[in-house]
């Protein structure tokens, strides 16, 4: 049952018939001059992205020798440099330099490494996906025109473009915690009242989608925070708020239920709960209104693998005045 007096149209779609039911529109030709397979990569706007340092210290000098030894070293080395002022106070300023680039280094090997996970990523996106389409790319220099606004939660699992394998171009994302849209708000949900204006007015987006899924962190928080007015947390509890509503409907309707399946009822309901707050939306209202924009709930399981789309009518018409 859905919390909003409507018609609640579900549909279970199973991995084999997302793929018979997806239909790309063909993009429009054009042509992009592509870099040799041997050069530097390089963003659109053909500025050098990665450029290797020169080596700063050897990592070995401090592999070659234990911690006490290496610090016994510096300490006798500083001692030396104070009977003997005449080697002056750079030398001793290089010690010091020295030191700090030993203590630091096996902390800069590790950024190092997830700085080249991005390196290594963009390189694979640029050679497969970029310099193999050209249209495409060529087309989005020139503007977007994406047919879905999707709202979907942060959690680093449900990447809707990955998920729903949409293409650059074809949906302008909102991620957030647990998915959520607030009410119509023009100071405090600023952000996301600025992205639907966008969306529908200058984008004119024709599907508003909000897509809640399996296991999410922002509403087993909603369903574990207390109830008092207290607050454990500067931001989060004031945010998953937005969806209370979900939650009473939920401890009304499977009260005594276990914990975690009124959790995973609530991640449907919040979806619902996000919907209705999208009417408060003068320019949303009036899409539907004018027919040229439709809402969409949706539910991404990751453990079973399902997607699950559904409508929701909200009987709205036209105004009639006489």
């Amino acid at each position: 049952m859905s919390t909003f007096n409507g018609c609640l149209a579900s549909q279970l779609i199973t991995a084999p018939a997302v793929q018979s039911r997806v239909a790309f529109r063909p993009v429009a030709t054009a042509r992009l001059n592509s870099s040799a397979p041997n050069s530097p990569p390089s963003l659109i706007r053909k500025e050098p992205v990665f450029a290797a340092p020169a080596p700063i210290i050897h990592p070995l000098l401090k592999e070659d020798m234990g911690k006490d030894s290496y610090e016994e070293a510096i300490a006798e080395l500083q001692k030396l440099l104070s009977e003997k002022g005449e080697l002056g106070p750079k030398a001793a300023a290089k010690i010091d330099e020295i030191t700090a680039e030993l203590k630091t280094a096996d902390g800069a090997a590790a950024i190092s490494a997830s700085v080249e996970r991005l390196k290594t990523g963009f390189i694979q996106f640029k050679r497969e996906k970029y310099e193999k389409n050209p249209a495409l790319y060529g087309e989005l220099a020139k503007g977007q025109s994406p047919t879905y606004m999707v709202f979907a939660c942060s959690d680093s699992r449900v990447c809707p473009s990955h998920v729903l394998d949409l293409q650059p171009g074809e949906a302008f994302v909102v991620r957030n915690i647990a998915n959520m849209v607030p009410a119509y708000d023009k100071t405090k949900y600023s952000g996301v009242g600025s992205a639907l204006e966008y969306g529908v007015l200058h984008l004119k987006v024709q599907e508003i989608v909000v897509i809640g899924h399996s296991a999410c962190g922002g509403i087993k928080g909603l369903m574990s925070f207390a109830c008092d007015g207290s607050s454990g947390t500067d931001f989060i509890e004031d945010w998953v708020k937005i969806c209370l509503p979900a939650k009473s409907k939920v401890l009304a309707d499977a009260n005594g239920t276990p914990f975690g399946d009124q959790c995973a009822l609530c991640e449907k309901e919040a979806v619902n709960v996000s919907l209705g707050n999208l009417l408060s939306y003068p320019f949303v209202r009036q899409g539907l209104v004018n027919k040229t924009l439709a809402l969409k709930g949706g539910y991404y399981d990751f453990i079973k693998g399902t997607f699950e789309l559904w409508s929701l009518d909200f009987g709205i018409s036209p105004s009639l005045s006489v």
